[in-house]
């Protein structure tokens, strides 16, 4: 017999064929389902403002992208995949996003629940760079290929989040050419490019700092990297990342 916490719990996919009728659009190429009731303000911080700060370059590439809002999150057992709960999950198995592909619909969904709206935004955004990344043009991956290959000649120290920070030490530590295009090197330099993607996504959204620390890249490499980002995916009118654009709007 079930219990009633067993109940409460609905995979990510069954909620997505459930209530796919009923997605709000937000473009051509997304769209959003709140479970949970939200006021407009919230909705507007959630899905409206994050939105229509995406690249129209990016929005261009991505395929049709559903983004569900629930209260939170289960990592799943098999399968079926995470599920969509009402009651807090213990700690060991809350996740904070769930990615799935139902049909030739790319769902995504959110646990918001005790959730701080900044949080929200990092996971929306680099679930974002993630779907990227799965789909990049070739000739972004090589012109940024180059620029970690000439980051890994130069020595530069460090990396933008802590995912690719260890798998730069990975391939530190496990490869003599660091620069030869092995699975290692594409490894660190998918995850390089998800998480200044992420940054970047963020910058536009919002006001943010760039945390200092022993693991942080140096400015000027990370200001080289959003360069590039900036002129193959340029930010929508009136919105600016680099201080000089900031000023200039």
């Amino acid at each position: 017999m079930s219990t009633e916490a067993e109940r409460t719990k609905v995979t990510v996919e069954e909620m997505a064929h459930r209530f796919r009728g009923e997605m709000v659009p937000l473009s051509s190429k997304l769209s959003y389902f709140s479970i949970l009731p939200m006021a407009e303000e919230d909705l507007r911080q959630y899905v409206n403002d994050p939105v229509a700060a995406i690249s129209p370059a990016i929005h261009a590439a991505l395929p049709r992208l559903a983004v569900i809002l629930a209260p939170y999150l289960e990592k799943g057992n098999g399968k079926d995949g995470d599920s969509v709960t009402f009651d807090r999950p213990p700690e060991s198995r809350q996740v904070a996003c769930s990615r799935r592909q139902v049909g030739d619909l790319t769902v995504v969904a959110f646990g918001v629940k005790d959730i701080e709206v900044a949080d929200y935004h990092y996971q929306f955004y680099s679930t974002l760079a993630a779907v990227v990344a799965d789909c990049w043009p070739a000739d972004v991956q090589e012109r940024f290929y180059r620029t970690i290959r000439e980051e890994l000649g130069a020595e530069v120290h460090g990396e933008v989040d802590e995912k690719s920070w260890h798998l730069k030490q990975a391939l530190l530590r496990r490869q003599t050419n660091v620069r030869k295009e092995t699975k290692l090197f594409r490894e660190y330099a998918r995850q390089a490019f998800e998480d200044t993607l992420t940054l970047y996504l963020h910058g536009t959204c919002c006001d943010i700092d760039v945390e200092t620390g022993p693991r942080q890249m140096p400015s000027r490499y990370l200001r080289r990297r959003l360069e590039l980002l900036v002129s193959v995916f340029p930010p929508p009118e009136g919105y600016a990342v680099l201080p000089e654009q900031l000023k200039g709007r």
